[in-house]
Formats: structure tokens, C-alpha cells, sequence
């Protein structure tokens, strides 16, 4: 017998498998985090900007008095 022998029932299925994981892979890049993980993220970052924007030398409070020549 040739060693060659195909059990197509078996390819089908690989097949199967290999376009979920292709599937998988698109879906994470197109979907990226979780909502959960973008608002803990989102948070994350508005507190160290209002960290380093308290830390500012030279600014004024109100930029409307200087424009109200």
C-alpha cells in the first residue's frame, strides 16, 4: 500500500481548524481589548496626564485674562 493514504474526513477537518485560527487572529487585531480593559486603560492615562499637568512650571490659571486685552 502507498504511504500516501488521505483520510479526507481528517483534511476537512484540519481545514476547519486552521481557518478558525486565521478567524481568531483577524478578530483580535479588528477587536483589539476588551471594553473593560479600554475604560481601565482610558483611566489609567487621564490620571498620570492630570499627574504631569499638576507638575507644570509657568502656567497660568486663567488664559481669559491675558485675552481680554
Amino acid at each position: 500500500m502507498p504511504d500516501n493514504i488521505v483520510n479526507f474526513n481528517k483534511a476537512r477537518k484540519a481545514k476547519a481548524r486552521h481557518q478558525k485560527v486565521i478567524k481568531a487572529a483577524e478578530n483580535r487585531v479588528k477587536f483589539g481589548m476588551k471594553k473593560s480593559e479600554k475604560e481601565k486603560a482610558k483611566a489609567l492615562t487621564k490620571k498620570l496626564q492630570g499627574h504631569l499637568d499638576g507638575h507644570k512650571l509657568g502656567q497660568k490659571k486663567n488664559d481669559a485674562s491675558e485675552s481680554d486685552d
